[in-house]
């Protein structure tokens, strides 16, 4: 897909997100086409008509989860890009377009403790020279976040005063670690202390810069050791330890409004997440899990809300990239991934890193080829629109903060499709057509209905009152 300067994408935009144009008997209609000639455009609104006798069917009276929003990760790469890689116009253009309502309307964003593949540096908020420890954390400092992600974020914060912020540690300090390393390793059970006091005090941090924490993990994709940047592994049985003895105490005590969430890694391995909960006292102090897409496939998430249907579910990374450059292949799969979490009762979605540059990166190891949601040239400052802008905007535009999921029947052969309802009263269904060939879309509600031809591979979105 072509670059597109901002300016002309914010000009195309400003008549893609105005007025739905359509009357309260009508159905809007938005399309994006794996070819690119459709990107969210509006199509002809429906008209509702008597009811198609088969396809989705809309009931609003079986009511699901309620959603806290869409949006992707302001890595260090991320927040770089972005607050060095632009003039301050052009920077204030691009985050009202992504976190303002007139733009994407980003709702939930993911940060970093401490270095991801995704920063210039490895670091934790507490290194030690080798053979040196600070149990009492006499050292901890979040001064790498103020150059880049704190003035992101903040900013994020003002377009969007409701944005949901959730971290992620990649690696405990070296000197916690049975490496003595961010790189590989796992958590020393001696750490579990001082590890606790440093997710607690990072919190507290966050919260004397105005950025609240709506969720914490405890480890970003715990069954993983990176050979390359920083990773830790943390296996059920130590989470559950650690969950139950130390950091859930602490945080109930400090911190009673950020939920804990476990897991925060494939959906390949659902009875890992369903082993910690089997804890009692660690399930106590969790409010629920978070997924990545790497591996498996959505519906993982099903058995564990069954199992746990008190707990909560999120999806807090995808990422697509060099290794899937097709649209007519990426994009069905994005969005019918997000579509399928939803379904399976993610509460947010959360995609990998909100900006890179022209290079994929800036990165210190890990992913050579990820892809942000948005591409920003280090030397011209031209900005790229990627297909994840589009997949996101899907959601995030239509489906406001406070929705709720509502029934939307069986799913149509090779279609992914969800249903809502906003708190305005206006119900909004989200189709992608994962098929070759184009599908036609029925929906029921009630006594009325409408119908619509989805090309093959393309994502529609249909608002009505």
């Amino acid at each position: 897909m072509r670059p597109l300067r901002f300016a002309i994408v914010a000009a195309v935009f400003g008549v893609v997100f105005g007025s739905l144009g359509a009357s309260a008997s009508d159905v809007a209609v938005y399309v994006t086409t794996p070819d690119g000639t459709k990107l969210l455009t509006p199509e002809p609104s429906l008209s509702f008509s008597a009811p198609p006798t088969t396809g989705l069917v809309i009931d609003a009276e079986r009511r699901y989860q309620a959603i806290i929003g869409f949006g992707a990760a302001i890595t260090d790469a991320s927040a770089y890009v972005i607050h060095n890689g632009l003039n301050e116009g052009r920077r204030a253009a691009l985050m009202t377009d992504l976190f303002g309502r007139t733009g994407l309307g980003l709702s939930f964003t993911r940060l970093t403790i401490g270095a991801s593949d995704f920063s210039r540096t490895h670091y934790s908020y507490d290194d030690q020279p080798a053979g040196v420890s600070d149990p009492d954390l006499k050292n901890f400092s979040i001064a790498p976040m103020r150059a880049d992600v704190l003035p992101v974020v903040k900013q994020a914060l003002a377009i969007n005063p409701d944005l949901k912020v959730m971290a992620s540690p990649w690696s405990a300090p070296g000197w916690m670690k049975s490496t003595g390393s961010l790189i590989k390793g796992s958590l020393l059970p001696e750490a579990y202390p001082a590890f606790a006091e440093y997710l607690k005090r990072y919190a507290d941090a966050l919260a004397a810069e105005a950025v609240p924490l709506y969720a914490l993990t405890l480890q970003n994709e715990p069954d993983y050791e990176p050979e390359d940047y920083p990773g830790m592994r943390v296996t059920p049985s130590s989470r559950a330890a650690f969950i139950g003895g130390f950091l859930g105490p602490l945080l109930s005590k400090t911190h009673p409004e950020i939920r804990l969430l476990d897991w925060d890694h494939n959906w390949d391995k659902p009875d890992y997440p369903l082993s910690v909960l089997g804890d009692a006292k660690a399930a106590s102090y969790i409010a629920g899990v978070a997924w990545h897409c790497y591996n498996g496939e959505p519906s993982a998430q099903g058995p564990v809300h069954d199992a746990h249907p008190l707990k909560e579910a999120y999806f807090t990374e995808c990422s697509g990239g060099g290794w899937s450059p097709k649209w007519s292949e990426a994009l069905p799969w994005m969005a019918g991934s997000l579509v399928e979490s939803v379904r399976y009762w993610s509460k947010g979605v959360l995609f990998w890193n909100l900006a890179l540059d022209e290079k994929s990166g800036p990165h210190l190891g890990g992913c050579g080829d990820c892809r942000g949601v948005v591409t920003i040239d280090s030397k011209t400052g031209a900005i790229t629109h990627n297909l994840e802008y589009y997949v996101l905007g899907h959601a995030s535009r239509f489906v406001l903060p406070g929705a709720v999921r509502i029934e939307s029947g069986e799913p149509i052969a090779g279609v992914n499709a969800v249903a809502f309802r906003n708190l305005d009263a206006s119900f909004v269904l989200i189709a992608v057509n994962r098929t070759a060939e184009p599908k036609s879309v029925a929906v029921r509600q009630g006594k009325r209905g409408f119908t619509h031809a989805l090309a093959a591979g393309s994502v529609a979105t249909f608002v009505w009152h």
